[in-house]
């Protein structure tokens, strides 16, 4: 495991949100990160679909690792700005989060995560996200 991967992870084990949903780091390369997690009974919203909160958890998560798999060695990372837009209802097994880098910076990053719902091995993109972050 890389520096980085070792960095990510041990940022990701103290988010207690993350824990709440039950999502794991299924991929980390430089400037790419992958998110999963289950659409729990106390994940849904009203009409039986994954609610939107849970999709905007783990894409913020997804696209600010993808933002610190590019930062220098002692940083750390907080949203700055996120906007989603919801295209589908989050009907399936699990959700995934793709983020990844758009333009890095030395200040702010802008980043990007698309989120997938699955069910039965097939993926449907059921949001996408868009935002900056910050190293802290």
């Amino acid at each position: 495991m890389t520096e980085v991967e070792t960095r990510i992870r041990d940022s990701f084990d103290r988010q207690s949100m993350m824990v709440t949903l039950g999502a794991t780091l299924a991929e980390i390369a430089p400037g790419r990160v992958v998110i999963h997690a289950p659409i729990l009974p106390g994940s849904l919203q009203q009409h039986g679909a994954g609610h939107a909160g849970l999709a905007f958890s783990i894409g913020d998560s997804a696209a600010g690792y993808s933002a610190l798999s590019l930062m220098p060695e002692g940083a750390e990372v907080m949203t700055v700005e996120m906007k989603i837009n919801l295209m589908s209802p989050a009907i399936g097994d699990r959700l995934e989060a793709e983020g990844r880098v758009i333009r890095p910076g030395r200040r702010i990053m802008v980043v990007a995560a698309d989120v997938w719902a699955v069910s039965n091995g097939t993926r449907k993109h059921v949001a996408m996200l868009q935002g900056t972050m910050i190293p802290v």
